[in-house]
């Protein structure tokens, strides 16, 4: 199993690294411009809808693209005490949405007591599940789990091709994505009037962007069916961002300048008002807060002066400036 960025002793495993590489943006015209063109900047919290917790970044895999830099070399993991304060701090609002994320969310040993806390209080919950997580033998009954408690899965493919799932998640993954996803059409997921939510996310294997959303989820579907009988409710498209073990790869391929001026062209203002920073608060696996996944991959928290889950109340409007 190859090593994360941290394990490799590698420069970028550090987010001031990363920012470094960042912060040189050559000839491009600087996001700043871009967003106060529009009139969105400094961009600012709308109020928050979604929760989200990091419990860490263990992963049983170690994929190409990862922001997080999981990997099964990963010790950092959310504690009881941070959970318990991260359900404390959700109880005191309407918060109607837990988005559970890591590495592998599943491994870290309080995420079920999570699940069930968060259930308890009436809210909907989201698992970001790496599929082959469900395969493993000491999460034999997790599928079972996460369908008794309605969790909605919001599940990792980037193909519907083996060897490009393959190529960026690592050999032999696609076979156990494609046995998870048939374990969850078995108990309902994906099927329709079942009530439980099976979303799959397409990232681009490559230094390029996705197309278009429809699009690639009607090919999905097509294929997904007609290949393996697996069915789901929808497919969300992301681009992959230049951080951790992508800003990796793209500088080892000399694909970073190119990947950057790529990004900055496809500015589009109208998904810049949409974007989750405005309405997620992030939790780390410490307990540190962040306006998205992202930034607190870069460690870049909020701007506000609780910055901790154990502090007296959820900062519902925290500054964004820091894109």
């Amino acid at each position: 199993m190859p090593l994360s960025l941290l394990g490799q002793h590698n420069p970028l495993a550090s987010s001031s690294e990363q920012l470094k590489v960042l912060a040189d943006s050559g000839a491009r015209l600087p996001f700043e411009t871009q967003m106060d063109r529009a009139g969105l900047y400094p961009l600012r919290a709308t109020g928050i809808t979604i929760f989200q917790i990091n419990v860490g970044k263990l992963c049983n895999q170690t994929c190409r693209h990862c922001h997080v830099d999981a990997g099964p070399d990963r010790t950092e993991i959310m504690s009881r005490e941070t959970a318990e304060q991260c359900v404390a701090a959700l109880a005191k609002t309407d918060i109607p949405t837990i988005d559970i994320t890591g590495g592998a969310p599943e491994l870290n040993p309080n995420f079920r007591w999570l699940v069930e806390q968060a259930r308890d209080l009436g809210r909907h919950v989201m698992d970001r599940c790496n599929l082959s997580v469900l395969l493993l033998p000491s999460q034999a009954d997790l599928a079972e789990f996460l369908a008794s408690h309605r969790v909605e899965i919001i599940a990792s493919l980037p193909s519907y091709r083996a060897g490009q799932t393959d190529a960026q998640r690592g050999d032999g993954v696609f076979d156990k994505s494609i046995e998870a996803l048939r374990l969850l059409n078995r108990l309902g997921y994906g099927r329709p009037d079942s009530g439980l939510v099976l979303n799959l996310v397409y990232n681009p294997v490559g230094a390029f962007l996705p197309p278009r959303q429809e699009a690639i989820e009607a090919q999905f579907k097509k294929q997904l069916r007609a290949q393996y009988g697996i069915e789901f409710n929808r497919l969300y498209t992301i681009n992959n961002m230049p951080i951790s073990r992508f800003l990796e790869f793209l500088i080892e391929s000399g694909n970073y300048d190119q990947y950057m001026t790529r990004l900055a062209n496809a500015f589009n203002p109208a998904a810049a008002a949409g974007v989750m920073c405005r309405s997620t608060l992030s939790v780390g696996w410490d307990g540190k807060l962040y306006d998205c996944d992202f930034n607190q991959m870069l460690d870049l928290p909020v701007d506000h002066a609780r910055r901790h889950i154990s502090e007296s109340s959820i900062p519902y409007n925290c500054s964004i400036d820091r894109l």
